[in-house]
């Protein structure tokens, strides 16, 4: 029995050892691999000449894959017929298959960018070159520079660079359909590039920032940059590219019935001169208007009095252009007179009450106008026409933290079929001076003239503009709170607006300055800043 007790605290501490073995627990581990994959060798080698093969093998020492290859892959010169790349999934190897025919005596360089990961934590082998050529030697000249963006402060990114040789078959429009010599891409945010392994000779140097990634330039959705003058290489210069959206040439579209009395022609381009003429036999009493739409690139055309019809033919004339189109009339219903607010709400002191209507406006009495401020106290206002865009505008001063009444009698304006309107209502409150900012600008060293100072958002959308014609101080009052660009326009011509530019006619967009830095305005803050031109 004695003996039998012994064995029970044995026992017991071979149980809490058991016990202790089995809690859970996780390893630790070492720490998180970093290091990129590294070639131990590709067949052919790297920068070889004489290059007869279909395939190129690059051997690695761990496993990788291939992230974003078609975002990051970059072939220079492009090729007709894309290389089949692998691997799909994780090896050790990199197999490039070409499937096109190589030309003779052609440098050509596959730059992998950040695409080439190690199969484990993606970390990536940065900017991999593969270059070889069909000739005897390896092409090494080079070119360098920097992208800008005409309207923007800072490009978009990234941007492709481009050669194109010009020989005795290089025409200008090859660059709409043909793809280039030479290719590569803007390297960062910096927006600077480097073509690499190109031959001596003559070159015609373009940016695109494009939307399909064709390298071919597509006018109604690409951005162009040019050199102007003919690129010869080798050469030390350096350039600066400026890019820009062309605005496409003009272009009537097919007119559309929209609704009994109204027909609505869609145009691209500048349609600053449109006329349109009806052809086709109308009633001896008809008329029409037209107006431009706020939003598209559309004419409203509006008639009476409404007559049976197959079809309207319409002469349309812009500038020496003229265009003989045809709408198919519908048995359609006429549209009812409604009016909408453009910005009712919170107004500025310089800003304005638009309404819109449903149907042209061709008349408005301003004595059917009443405004009244929060004490019910009458305000004097008036109604102003703006027959290009179909808007009334509610004209009256306006003061700090004020509500105001507006109301539109019956009869305050017309339309072009006699109807008026009923009574309208609208609301508008104006905030105290102290809830905005103000900002006073001073120009230094400015000497062309006319020029656009403009106030921009950080999505460039204007806020307030300033045309001067000599240098003067700029004042930008009742600002929102909030961050800014300060940009300045050359107007060369005159037009009181931006121009772009055109590839074809190698006409540069008009020049826009940049203020060198963001302009933070603060609630009930007057800022004073200098701009120094160049």
């Amino acid at each position: 029995m004695k003996h039998r007790l012994l064995y029970i605290p044995i026992l017991f501490l071979l149980s809490l050892s058991f016990v202790d073995c089995a809690k859970k627990g996780s390893p630790s581990g070492g720490k998180r691999d970093s290091i990129p994959p590294v070639i131990v060798k590709s067949n052919p080698e790297n920068y070889s000449t004489q290059f007869t093969g279909n395939e190129i093998r690059i051997y690695f020492d761990e496993y990788i894959k291939l992230k974003d290859l078609q975002k990051e892959l970059i072939i220079s010169p492009p090729m007709k017929n894309a290389p089949s790349i692998t691997p799909l999934s994780a090896s050790k190897v990199l197999k490039i298959k070409i499937l096109d025919t190589l030309k003779e005596n052609t440098t050509y360089s596959f730059n992998f960018g950040n695409s080439i990961v190690d199969n484990n934590e993606e970390n990536a082998f940065e900017y991999f070159k593969y270059v070889f050529s069909t000739g005897s030697y390896i092409d090494s000249l080079k070119i360098s520079g920097k992208i800008v963006d005409a309207e923007l402060a800072k490009p978009e990114t990234p941007t492709t660079v481009v050669l194109y040789e010009v020989n005795d078959t290089f025409k200008d429009s090859l660059v709409l359909s043909e793809k280039p010599t030479y290719i590569t891409t803007t390297k960062d945010s910096t927006s600077t590039f480097e073509l690499t392994n190109i031959k001596e000779g003559n070159y015609l140097l373009l940016a695109l920032k494009e939307k399909t990634n064709d390298y071919t330039f597509q006018p109604k959705n690409d951005k162009i940059a040019f050199e102007k003058s003919i690129v010869t290489l080798p050469t030390d210069s350096s350039y600066t590219l400026t890019l820009f959206k062309e605005k496409p040439a003009y272009k009537i579209a097919r007119p559309k019935h929209e609704t009994k009395n109204h027909i609505s022609f869609g145009f691209e381009g500048d349609a600053t001169n449109l006329e349109l003429e009806v052809l086709s036999e109308v009633p001896s009493d008809f008329e029409y208007t037209t107006y431009r739409d706020l939003k598209k690139d559309t004419i409203h055309y509006w008639f009476k009095p409404a007559f049976e019809a197959d079809s309207l033919i319409f002469l349309a004339k812009n500038y020496t252009k003229r265009d003989t189109l045809t709408v198919r009339m519908r048995d359609l219903f006429a549209d009812s007179l409604s009016f909408s607010h453009m910005n009712a709400g919170t107004l500025t002191s310089l800003d304005t009450l638009k309404i819109q209507a449903t149907r042209p406006l061709v008349k408005v009495a301003s004595e059917k106008l009443q405004v009244l401020d929060k004490d019910s106290v009458a305000v004097p206002a008036s109604i102003v026409l703006d027959s290009t865009y179909n808007v009334a505008k509610i004209v009256f001063d306006k003061k700090e933290e004020q509500r105001y009444a507006i109301e539109i009698l019956p009869g305050g304006i017309t339309d072009f079929f006699g109807k008026t309107n009923d009574s309208l209502f609208y609301r508008v409150t104006t905030k105290p001076t102290s809830d905005y900012g103000n900002l006073t600008l001073a120009l230094k060293n400015a000497k062309e003239f006319p020029i656009i100072v403009q106030l921009v958002t950080e999505k460039f959308k204007v806020v307030s503009e300033t045309y001067l014609t000599e240098n003067n101080s700029v004042l930008f009052d009742y600002i929102n709170p909030g961050k800014y660009y300060i940009r300045i326009i050359y107007d060369e011509n005159g037009n009181k607006r931006w121009d772009t530019g055109n590839f074809l006619q190698r006409l540069a967009p008009e020049k826009i300055l940049y203020y060198p830095s963001r302009i933070e305005v603060k609630a009930n803050w007057s800022l004073n800043e200098t701009f120094i031109l160049d």
